[in-house]
């Protein structure tokens, strides 16, 4: 495992995470407007829009998730909530801060068409070095074996000293191989499907 997931946040670039609530059916013009926000059509490097997604499952068909990338945590703190200050047909919004952790390697956004699911994850902190491990280890198996990709491990900053709550996101081509990685199909996959 590499020590820079144990390095302060505030040295490393901060992907922020926002949980919008759109007024319904108007969600593809929150997205629209997000996409042509100046604060990522600007030219200073301050910021970049990772990706938007619109929920299609476990949580309602008018919320988008939308994860920048911003310098720093000062910089983030100050400016990310400021995308949508005037932005038309927001209901209300939720912002986490996070750090990569084992993924993202570099913040290139993810491109391919697809299933992505958001997971949150909550670890004892005396336990998270293992969480950690137990990830970089079975990743391969998971991503060779349903056809997917883990596109990132963040773990939210500011961080509690009891636990850890950290977001992982993953790629399916299609809905049905994110159905089908949570049930085993054969005695082999068994393991697998337990963790």
């Amino acid at each position: 495992m590499s020590d820079a997931i144990r390095i302060d946040a505030t040295m490393f670039q901060i992907y922020v995470h926002h949980e919008i609530s759109c007024v319904p059916r108007h969600w593809s013009e929150v997205a629209e407007q997000v996409q042509n926000s100046s604060h990522f059509k600007n030219s200073d490097g301050h910021a970049f829009l990772y990706g938007i997604w619109r929920s299609q499952i476990g949580l309602p068909r008018d919320v988008l998730t939308i994860v920048s990338v911003w310098p720093d945590m000062g910089t983030a703190s100050s400016k990310s909530d400021d995308i949508f200050s005037r932005l038309k047909f927001i209901k209300s919004h939720k912002t986490k801060f996070l750090a990569p952790t084992l993924r993202p390697k570099t913040s290139e956004p993810p491109v391919k068409q697809g299933n992505y699911a958001f997971r949150w994850f909550e670890t004892p902190e005396n336990n998270y070095d293992k969480f950690l491990q137990l990830c970089e280890e079975v990743w391969p198996s998971f991503e060779s074996s349903f056809d997917s990709q883990v596109i990132g491990l963040w773990r939210q900053q500011p961080t509690d000293k009891d636990s850890v709550s950290t977001l992982l996101l993953t790629r399916r081509p299609v809905l049905s191989m994110w159905e089908r990685s949570k049930i085993p199909k054969t005695m082999a996959e068994k393991p697998l499907a337990k963790n």
